[in-house]
Protein backbone atom coordinates (compact mmCIF):
# COMPACT_ATOMS: atom_id res chain seq x y z
CA UNK A 1 0.00 0.00 0.00
CA UNK A 2 1.30 3.44 -0.99
CA UNK A 3 0.73 7.09 -0.20
CA UNK A 4 -0.19 8.89 -3.42
CA UNK A 5 0.19 12.44 -4.66
CA UNK A 6 -2.58 13.88 -6.81
CA UNK A 7 -2.74 16.45 -9.60
CA UNK A 8 -5.99 18.47 -9.67
CA UNK A 9 -8.66 18.90 -12.31
CA UNK A 10 -9.01 22.58 -13.24
CA UNK A 11 -12.11 24.68 -13.92
CA UNK A 12 -12.10 28.01 -15.80
CA UNK A 13 -15.43 29.46 -14.63
CA UNK A 14 -15.84 33.09 -15.67
CA UNK A 15 -15.48 34.51 -12.13
CA UNK A 16 -12.05 32.93 -11.51
CA UNK A 17 -8.58 34.48 -11.32
CA UNK A 18 -4.95 33.45 -11.76
CA UNK A 19 -3.65 33.10 -8.18
CA UNK A 20 -3.51 29.32 -8.36
CA UNK A 21 -1.20 29.60 -11.37
CA UNK A 22 0.76 32.63 -10.20
CA UNK A 23 1.17 31.90 -6.48
CA UNK A 24 0.79 28.12 -6.33
CA UNK A 25 2.55 27.39 -9.64
CA UNK A 26 -0.20 25.01 -10.75
CA UNK A 27 0.39 23.81 -14.30
CA UNK A 28 -2.46 24.21 -16.77
CA UNK A 29 -3.08 25.71 -20.22
CA UNK A 30 -6.20 27.49 -18.97
CA UNK A 31 -5.97 31.28 -18.79
CA UNK A 32 -8.31 31.46 -15.79
CA UNK A 33 -8.28 28.93 -12.97
CA UNK A 34 -11.40 29.38 -10.86
CA UNK A 35 -11.12 25.99 -9.13
CA UNK A 36 -8.57 23.23 -8.66
CA UNK A 37 -10.24 19.95 -7.66
CA UNK A 38 -7.45 18.53 -5.50
CA UNK A 39 -9.09 15.38 -4.16
CA UNK A 40 -11.77 14.39 -6.64
CA UNK A 41 -13.40 11.20 -7.84
CA UNK A 42 -16.30 13.14 -9.37
CA UNK A 43 -17.00 12.45 -13.07
CA UNK A 44 -17.06 16.21 -13.75
CA UNK A 45 -13.36 16.46 -12.88
CA UNK A 46 -11.35 13.56 -11.43
CA UNK A 47 -7.85 14.18 -10.04
CA UNK A 48 -4.85 12.33 -11.52
CA UNK A 49 -2.38 10.08 -9.67
CA UNK A 50 1.25 11.27 -9.91
CA UNK A 51 3.18 8.34 -8.47
CA UNK A 52 3.23 4.61 -7.83
CA UNK A 53 1.43 1.73 -9.52
CA UNK A 54 -1.40 3.95 -10.77
CA UNK A 55 0.75 6.85 -12.00
CA UNK A 56 -1.02 8.65 -14.85
CA UNK A 57 -4.39 7.08 -14.02
CA UNK A 58 -7.35 9.01 -12.66
CA UNK A 59 -8.15 8.94 -8.98
CA UNK A 60 -11.32 7.06 -9.95
CA UNK A 61 -9.26 4.33 -11.63
CA UNK A 62 -7.03 4.15 -8.56
CA UNK A 63 -10.01 3.74 -6.23
CA UNK A 64 -11.58 1.10 -8.47
CA UNK A 65 -8.32 -0.81 -8.69
CA UNK A 66 -7.51 -0.70 -4.99
CA UNK A 67 -11.02 -1.60 -3.82
CA UNK A 68 -13.38 -0.03 -1.34
CA UNK A 69 -11.37 -1.24 1.65
CA UNK A 70 -8.99 1.73 1.32
CA UNK A 71 -11.90 4.09 2.06
CA UNK A 72 -11.98 2.74 5.62
CA UNK A 73 -14.71 1.22 7.77
CA UNK A 74 -16.33 4.62 8.51
CA UNK A 75 -16.97 5.19 4.79
CA UNK A 76 -18.31 1.78 3.78
CA UNK A 77 -21.94 2.93 3.92
CA UNK A 78 -21.35 5.43 1.10
CA UNK A 79 -22.15 4.27 -2.43
CA UNK A 80 -19.74 6.82 -3.95
CA UNK A 81 -16.39 8.09 -2.68
CA UNK A 82 -17.63 10.63 -0.12
CA UNK A 83 -15.32 13.68 -0.29
CA UNK A 84 -14.30 16.33 -2.81
CA UNK A 85 -11.69 18.98 -1.87
CA UNK A 86 -10.89 22.02 -3.99
CA UNK A 87 -9.21 25.41 -4.04
CA UNK A 88 -11.43 28.30 -5.16
CA UNK A 89 -10.04 31.62 -6.44
CA UNK A 90 -12.81 34.22 -6.65
CA UNK A 91 -11.58 37.21 -8.65
CA UNK A 92 -15.26 38.10 -9.05
CA UNK A 93 -18.14 37.10 -6.76
CA UNK A 94 -19.69 33.68 -7.27
CA UNK A 95 -23.39 33.43 -7.97
CA UNK A 96 -25.85 33.35 -5.07
CA UNK A 97 -26.54 29.63 -4.77
CA UNK A 98 -27.72 26.77 -2.61
CA UNK A 99 -27.08 23.02 -2.46
CA UNK A 100 -29.61 20.26 -1.73
CA UNK A 101 -29.36 17.75 1.11
CA UNK A 102 -28.84 14.02 0.55
CA UNK A 103 -32.53 13.10 0.47
CA UNK A 104 -33.43 15.71 -2.16
CA UNK A 105 -30.27 15.30 -4.25
CA UNK A 106 -30.44 11.51 -4.40
CA UNK A 107 -34.08 11.69 -5.47
CA UNK A 108 -33.74 14.54 -7.98
CA UNK A 109 -30.07 14.63 -9.08
CA UNK A 110 -29.09 10.99 -8.48
CA UNK A 111 -26.02 11.93 -6.43
CA UNK A 112 -25.36 12.94 -2.83
CA UNK A 113 -26.24 16.37 -1.52
CA UNK A 114 -23.62 18.95 -0.64
CA UNK A 115 -22.66 19.92 2.86
CA UNK A 116 -19.38 21.82 2.71
CA UNK A 117 -16.79 23.73 4.73
CA UNK A 118 -14.88 26.83 3.67
CA UNK A 119 -11.44 27.68 5.04
CA UNK A 120 -10.28 31.19 4.11
CA UNK A 121 -6.74 30.62 2.83
CA UNK A 122 -6.29 34.29 1.91
CA UNK A 123 -8.42 37.31 1.08
CA UNK A 124 -8.19 40.92 0.04
CA UNK A 125 -9.09 43.65 2.58
CA UNK A 126 -12.84 44.02 2.83
CA UNK A 127 -13.60 40.60 1.32
CA UNK A 128 -16.89 39.06 2.36
CA UNK A 129 -19.24 36.19 1.75
CA UNK A 130 -22.96 35.63 1.98
CA UNK A 131 -23.99 33.02 4.53
CA UNK A 132 -27.70 32.34 5.05
CA UNK A 133 -30.56 34.82 5.30
CA UNK A 134 -30.73 37.75 7.73
CA UNK A 135 -34.42 37.37 8.57
CA UNK A 136 -37.17 34.76 8.58
CA UNK A 137 -38.68 34.35 5.11
CA UNK A 138 -41.57 32.43 3.62
CA UNK A 139 -40.99 30.56 0.38
CA UNK A 140 -43.23 33.09 -1.36
CA UNK A 141 -41.22 36.06 -0.05
CA UNK A 142 -37.96 34.33 -0.96
CA UNK A 143 -39.14 33.77 -4.52
CA UNK A 144 -40.30 37.40 -4.83
CA UNK A 145 -36.90 38.73 -3.69
CA UNK A 146 -35.25 36.59 -6.38
CA UNK A 147 -37.64 37.73 -9.08
CA UNK A 148 -37.39 41.48 -8.31
CA UNK A 149 -33.57 41.45 -7.85
CA UNK A 150 -33.64 42.31 -4.13
CA UNK A 151 -32.30 38.98 -2.88
CA UNK A 152 -29.05 40.57 -1.61
CA UNK A 153 -31.09 42.68 0.83
CA UNK A 154 -32.16 39.61 2.81
CA UNK A 155 -28.83 37.75 2.89
CA UNK A 156 -26.41 37.66 5.83
CA UNK A 157 -23.21 39.39 4.68
CA UNK A 158 -20.07 38.42 6.61
CA UNK A 159 -16.66 40.13 6.26
CA UNK A 160 -13.89 37.53 6.39
CA UNK A 161 -10.22 37.25 7.28
CA UNK A 162 -7.50 34.69 6.68
CA UNK A 163 -8.06 31.57 8.79
CA UNK A 164 -11.85 31.91 9.12
CA UNK A 165 -13.82 28.69 8.84
CA UNK A 166 -17.47 28.24 7.83
CA UNK A 167 -19.54 25.05 7.76
CA UNK A 168 -22.17 25.49 5.04
CA UNK A 169 -25.03 23.14 5.83
CA UNK A 170 -26.96 21.90 2.79
CA UNK A 171 -29.87 24.28 2.22
CA UNK A 172 -27.93 27.37 3.37
CA UNK A 173 -28.03 30.01 0.65
CA UNK A 174 -24.52 31.39 0.16
CA UNK A 175 -21.91 32.95 -2.10
CA UNK A 176 -18.17 33.62 -2.03
CA UNK A 177 -17.33 37.27 -2.56
CA UNK A 178 -14.62 39.01 -4.57
CA UNK A 179 -11.02 38.50 -3.45
CA UNK A 180 -11.39 35.26 -1.49
CA UNK A 181 -9.07 32.27 -1.89
CA UNK A 182 -10.73 29.30 -0.25
CA UNK A 183 -10.06 25.66 0.47
CA UNK A 184 -13.41 23.89 0.28
CA UNK A 185 -14.03 20.47 1.79
CA UNK A 186 -17.37 19.08 0.65
CA UNK A 187 -19.43 16.02 -0.03
CA UNK A 188 -18.65 14.46 -3.40
CA UNK A 189 -21.38 16.30 -5.28
CA UNK A 190 -21.70 18.94 -7.96
CA UNK A 191 -25.40 19.72 -7.43
CA UNK A 192 -25.71 23.51 -7.29
CA UNK A 193 -28.84 25.62 -7.69
CA UNK A 194 -28.05 29.13 -8.91
CA UNK A 195 -30.38 31.78 -7.53
CA UNK A 196 -28.90 35.10 -8.67
CA UNK A 197 -25.92 35.89 -10.90
CA UNK A 198 -25.51 39.69 -10.87
CA UNK A 199 -26.77 39.93 -14.46
CA UNK A 200 -23.70 38.21 -15.91
CA UNK A 201 -23.64 36.31 -19.17
CA UNK A 202 -21.73 33.16 -20.04
CA UNK A 203 -19.22 32.60 -22.82
CA UNK A 204 -22.15 32.18 -25.22
CA UNK A 205 -23.31 35.72 -24.47
CA UNK A 206 -26.49 34.52 -22.77
CA UNK A 207 -27.45 34.80 -19.08
CA UNK A 208 -26.41 31.73 -17.11
CA UNK A 209 -29.20 29.35 -16.12
CA UNK A 210 -30.99 29.90 -12.81
CA UNK A 211 -32.65 27.11 -10.81
CA UNK A 212 -35.23 29.04 -8.84
CA UNK A 213 -37.85 26.32 -8.30
CA UNK A 214 -35.30 23.86 -6.93
CA UNK A 215 -33.69 26.58 -4.80
CA UNK A 216 -37.03 27.46 -3.25
CA UNK A 217 -37.59 23.76 -2.54
CA UNK A 218 -34.35 23.24 -0.61
CA UNK A 219 -33.37 26.59 0.98
CA UNK A 220 -33.31 27.12 4.75
CA UNK A 221 -35.18 30.39 5.26
CA UNK A 222 -34.29 31.14 8.88
CA UNK A 223 -31.10 33.01 9.89
CA UNK A 224 -28.01 30.88 10.43
CA UNK A 225 -25.86 33.52 12.12
CA UNK A 226 -22.14 34.04 11.74
CA UNK A 227 -19.91 30.99 12.06
CA UNK A 228 -16.38 32.10 11.27
CA UNK A 229 -14.62 30.38 14.14
CA UNK A 230 -13.19 26.84 14.03
CA UNK A 231 -15.00 24.25 16.11
CA UNK A 232 -11.96 23.67 18.37
CA UNK A 233 -9.26 25.75 20.02
CA UNK A 234 -5.68 25.85 18.78
CA UNK A 235 -3.51 23.35 20.67
CA UNK A 236 0.22 24.12 20.86
CA UNK A 237 2.79 21.27 20.87
CA UNK A 238 6.60 21.15 20.64
CA UNK A 239 6.98 21.04 16.84
CA UNK A 240 3.46 21.80 15.64
CA UNK A 241 0.01 23.10 16.53
CA UNK A 242 -3.39 21.68 15.62
CA UNK A 243 -6.90 23.10 15.39
CA UNK A 244 -10.13 21.15 14.92
CA UNK A 245 -11.90 23.03 12.12
CA UNK A 246 -15.05 20.92 11.82
CA UNK A 247 -16.33 17.55 12.97
CA UNK A 248 -19.49 16.40 11.17
CA UNK A 249 -21.12 13.18 10.03
CA UNK A 250 -19.77 13.94 6.55
CA UNK A 251 -16.11 14.69 7.36
CA UNK A 252 -13.68 15.81 10.05
CA UNK A 253 -11.07 18.47 9.28
CA UNK A 254 -8.00 19.47 11.29
CA UNK A 255 -5.50 22.23 10.53
CA UNK A 256 -1.84 21.51 11.37
CA UNK A 257 0.84 24.19 11.52
CA UNK A 258 4.05 22.16 11.37
CA UNK A 259 7.32 23.83 12.40
CA UNK A 260 9.61 20.83 12.11
CA UNK A 261 8.01 17.38 12.28
CA UNK A 262 4.63 15.77 12.93
CA UNK A 263 4.11 12.03 13.51
CA UNK A 264 0.73 10.63 12.42
CA UNK A 265 -0.93 7.28 11.78
CA UNK A 266 -3.80 6.19 9.54
CA UNK A 267 -5.81 3.24 10.88
CA UNK A 268 -8.52 1.11 9.28
CA UNK A 269 -11.35 3.54 10.08
CA UNK A 270 -10.78 6.06 7.26
CA UNK A 271 -8.57 7.29 4.46
CA UNK A 272 -6.81 10.61 5.19
CA UNK A 273 -6.30 13.55 2.82
CA UNK A 274 -3.66 16.24 3.30
CA UNK A 275 -3.91 19.56 1.44
CA UNK A 276 -0.83 21.78 1.69
CA UNK A 277 -1.88 25.41 2.21
CA UNK A 278 1.59 26.90 2.77
CA UNK A 279 5.20 25.79 2.92
CA UNK A 280 7.04 22.72 1.71
CA UNK A 281 8.50 19.47 3.00
CA UNK A 282 8.12 15.72 2.76
CA UNK A 283 5.69 13.02 3.82
CA UNK A 284 7.75 10.02 4.92
CA UNK A 285 6.95 6.45 5.89
CA UNK A 286 9.34 3.56 6.46
CA UNK A 287 9.33 2.73 2.73
CA UNK A 288 8.31 5.93 0.96
CA UNK A 289 9.11 9.64 0.67
CA UNK A 290 6.91 12.18 -1.16
CA UNK A 291 8.04 15.79 -1.57
CA UNK A 292 5.37 18.50 -1.43
CA UNK A 293 4.88 22.26 -1.79
CA UNK A 294 1.91 24.53 -1.20
CA UNK A 295 -1.09 23.57 -3.29
CA UNK A 296 -0.25 19.84 -3.30
CA UNK A 297 -2.62 17.02 -2.34
CA UNK A 298 -1.59 13.78 -0.62
CA UNK A 299 -3.95 10.81 -0.21
CA UNK A 300 -3.22 8.06 2.33
CA UNK A 301 -5.38 4.90 2.22
CA UNK A 302 -7.07 3.48 5.29
CA UNK A 303 -4.87 1.06 7.22
CA UNK A 304 -1.61 2.57 5.98
CA UNK A 305 -0.06 2.95 9.42
CA UNK A 306 2.63 5.36 10.61
CA UNK A 307 4.20 8.28 8.72
CA UNK A 308 5.61 11.75 9.33
CA UNK A 309 5.13 15.21 7.87
CA UNK A 310 8.57 16.88 7.89
CA UNK A 311 9.08 20.54 7.05
CA UNK A 312 7.66 23.98 7.72
CA UNK A 313 4.10 23.95 6.43
CA UNK A 314 0.40 24.56 7.01
CA UNK A 315 -1.81 21.54 6.23
CA UNK A 316 -5.49 20.60 6.30
CA UNK A 317 -6.23 16.96 7.15
CA UNK A 318 -9.60 15.46 6.19
CA UNK A 319 -11.05 12.05 7.09
CA UNK A 320 -14.38 10.34 7.78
Amino acid sequence: MEMIKLSPAFKDYLWGGTRLKDNYKMKTDLDIVAEAWELSAHPDGPATVLNGEYQGKTFVEYLDGMGKGIWGSNAQHFDQFPILIKFIDAKQPLSIQVHPNDEYALRVEHEYGKNEMWYIVDCEPGSFLYYGVNQDLTKEAFRKHIEDDTILDVLHKVEVKKGDCFFIKAGTIHAIGTGCLICEIQQNSNSTYRVYDFGRVGVDGKPRELHIDKAVDVSILTPSGKNGEPEGKKEIHDNYSDTLLAKTEYFTTIEYDVKKELSLSVDDSSFHSYIILEGEGTVESEDQVIEFKKGDSIFIPAGFGNFKIIGNCNVIETFI
